[in-house]
């Protein structure tokens, strides 16, 4: 095989892979010259369907509409599997409670059934959500997203390549981050880590459910519709201040082969859901099962010793030290300590706010948030939940791709800040609204 010499004399600058690829395409036209001849106008599905979903300016609103239709799809799919879940649990704790250990039973009601039992509801929703993904995965749309996301990025000045690496974020930040080694030059790949944990992943979902579905049940989907495509503004407005300032350096084209349309099947759909979904449950019963019983202990425990109310133990002590910070953004010590403990894992969230309120049932549960905070103030609670550090796991893998400290603790340092800023003007532009 003839190869050109150009390809041994690559132009300083260029893209050792963008000139592979333009002389690998041009051996494959040559030799299709000899041994093809094109039949007369065949009409296929595929060309036909990327005319629209990869239309100049039909390809973003048709990608906001179905992410949109994803998520009310979520909402109403598991509402029913979610009552049921909770329903279970509501009647195993009301057995565990009537144990006359009082310090057993509390751990099991309170910790184990408060916390895990808690967090296992929101399953139906994650499982939803990861088989509304692997159906778009599956039938070749996911692909043509990026590419739609790929020509607003070039434009912004980013790095297209950078965009594959973000989508796997929707399902956990630490994988968007190592994936982050495929994209071409130090100052891309940097910027790429940096503004991965800024998009929404799955661990951040019961806390969009649990809250949305307190204070907005009418429109959750929209809700966390919304939150999700809140982190992609984010992460792409952050990587072009990036850009602009920190790292400069020039984008570089997506390259990526369409396959082809397909229908999905539904076992493969299946499959695909529980190999995801079943990750999630095994952190429910290994870490998150730890993390509500050590929970439960110092929510328990205070300087007056063992089995003290909440309000007097080290939970509280910690939430009361960190609220007169988040006072301005309306959050009280319960919901500030939640979110410390939420930096071992997001899910650890809606864990700890069902130990420390110690109450029995979503309904239950969503009468103490709604007595706790107001309607702008859980808006805003969601949006720090979207921006702050996802979890130790992130930070740690940070630290590894980066092999820097001094980009690990501006990674976290500055999602901290936007997390408050943004916050913080939702609550006083929100406020104003009211007002």
């Amino acid at each position: 095989m003839k190869v050109s010499s150009e390809i041994l004399d690559v132009e300083e600058g260029v893209d050792p892979q963008i000139v592979l690829a333009n002389e690998r395409y041009s051996i494959i036209g040559e030799i299709l010259c000899d041994v093809y001849e094109p039949g007369h106008a065949k009409w296929r599905w595929s060309d036909s369907l990327d005319k629209v979903f990869l239309n100049r300016y039909l390809g973003l609103p048709i990608f906001l509409v179905i992410i949109w239709s994803m998520f009310n799809f979520t909402f109403q799919a598991s509402a029913v599997f979610m009552a049921i879940i909770e329903a279970i649990f509501e009647w195993i704790g009301s057995y565990t409670s009537q144990i006359p250990i009082p310090w057993l039973a509390s751990l099991l009601t309170d910790g184990v059934i408060g916390g895990v039992g808690f967090i296992l509801v929101f399953v139906p929703p994650i499982m939803f959500m990861y088989f509304a993904i692997s159906v778009l995965e599956d039938s070749g749309y996911l692909t043509r997203a990026a590419f739609v996301m790929d020509r607003i990025m070039v434009r912004m000045g980013l790095q297209g390549r950078s965009f594959i690496p973000l989508l796997l974020g929707f399902g956990c930040t630490v994988p968007a981050i190592m994936a982050a080694r495929t994209v071409d030059g130090e100052s891309n790949r940097l910027t790429t880590i940096l503004v991965s944990p800024l998009m929404s992943c799955a661990a951040r979902l019961p806390v969009y459910v649990l809250i949305a579905g307190v204070f907005f049940p009418d429109i959750a989907g929209t809700i966390v519709f919304m939150l999700y495509i809140l982190g992609i503004v984010m992460a792409v407005s952050m990587a072009l201040v990036f850009k602009r300032t920190i790292f400069k350096e020039e984008s570089t084209p997506l390259l990526m082969e369409l396959p082809m349309y397909q229908v999905p099947t539904f076992h493969g759909s299946i499959i695909h859901m529980w190999e995801r979904s079943s990750i999630f449950l095994k952190k429910a019963g290994t870490y998150l099962l730890a993390g509500a019983i050590i929970l439960w202990f110092i929510s328990n425990t205070g300087p007056g010793g063992f089995g003290v109310p909440v309000e007097e133990s080290f939970v509280s002590i910690l939430g009361h030290f960190f609220e007169p910070i988040f006072a301005p953004l309306g959050f009280n010590w319960q919901i500030v300590a939640a979110l410390i403990f939420g930096l071992l894992a997001k899910e650890v969230v809606v864990e700890a706010i069902g130990i420390i309120y110690a109450v029995q049932g979503e309904a239950a549960l969503a009468g103490a948030l709604a007595a706790s905070i107001t309607p702008i103030s859980a808006i805003a609670l969601m949006v720090f939940v979207l921006l702050y550090t996802p979890c130790i796991a992130v930070i740690g893998t940070i630290r590894k791709e980066t092999g820097s400290n001094k980009w690990t603790v501006f990674s976290v340092a500055y999602q901290i800040v936007l997390a408050y800023v943004a916050a913080l003007v939702i609550v006083v532009v929100g406020g104003l609204l009211i007002g």
